[in-house]
Formats: C-alpha cells, structure tokens, sequence
C-alpha cells in the first residue's frame, strides 16, 4: 500500500517555523488546540515536533526567567523530551504502524528530509478498519 494515500498534504498542516519564539509556537498551538506540531526549518525540511508538555517542562526549569524573557526565547532552546519520528514517503504500512503506538502523528519526508505532510494516527486506524470490513464482506459474499 503506498502510504501517500493516508496523507494530509503540508498545505493542511500547521506547523512552526523553526525560528518560532516560545510564545509565537504557545499562540500558534492555544489557536489551534493542537498539543504538538511539527517544527519546519527555512528550507523545508523536518526538524521535530514541539509539544505542550516540552514548553512546560523548559518553563519549569527556567522559572527564574520571567515572562516577557520567554516571548523572545527561540523554540531551538526548548529541549525535546519525546523525540518525534519522520518517515520516508516511500516507507511501507508497517513502518507508520510501529511509529503511531508512541506517536499522535507521523511527519512524512522526502529524500532530502523536505517535510511532505502527516499521517495521523486516526488516519491509520481508518483505513485498517476499512480494510478489515473489506475483508470480512468478501468472506461471507
């Protein structure tokens, strides 16, 4: 199965430049509702996902810092805790399903680590059940 028809394009993604401060991504996220998105250099290419609980923890450890201090801190100092995995778009099925037990997305790349899109966990779950019925309807035809 070729995974690009799981594919939500770039074009539909929100993502944060790489250049992001801590409060443009925190702005970004809050208007979205998105707990974690994709982070995406000058060039295109995939660099990571932030996430909500990666800000918290930088602010925890950083508390001496005070707010306004934070609006200008880049997203490049905000340590990862849980390193969000990419995918090839020539990778097969079985990759994104090891990927999606500990990811709520998988960022797709191409062979120059260009960010193509996402394929969401619930995309996969979809398609699985789409193709169990399909299985099943054809056992009792």
């Amino acid at each position: 199965m070729n995974i690009a028809l799981l594919l939500t394009p770039k074009k539909e993604v929100i993502t944060l430049d790489y250049h992001f401060t801590i409060e443009q991504a925190m702005e970004v996220m809050s208007v979205h509702r998105f707990s974690s998105v994709p982070v995406i250099d000058s060039r295109g290419r995939f660099k990571n996902a932030l996430s909500e609980g990666d800000i918290l923890w930088y602010m925890e450890d950083n508390s001496k810092y005070t707010r306004s201090e934070l609006i200008y801190t880049s997203i490049r100092k905000v340590k990862r805790h849980h390193d969000l995995k990419a995918v090839s778009i020539n990778a097969d099925l079985e990759s994104l399903i090891e990927l999606v037990y500990t990811q709520s997305f998988v960022p797709v790349v191409d062979d120059d680590n260009v960010f193509i899109g996402i394929i969401k966990r619930s995309d996969i779950i979809h398609y699985s059940m789409r193709h169990l019925k399909e299985k099943a309807e054809a056992l009792v035809s």
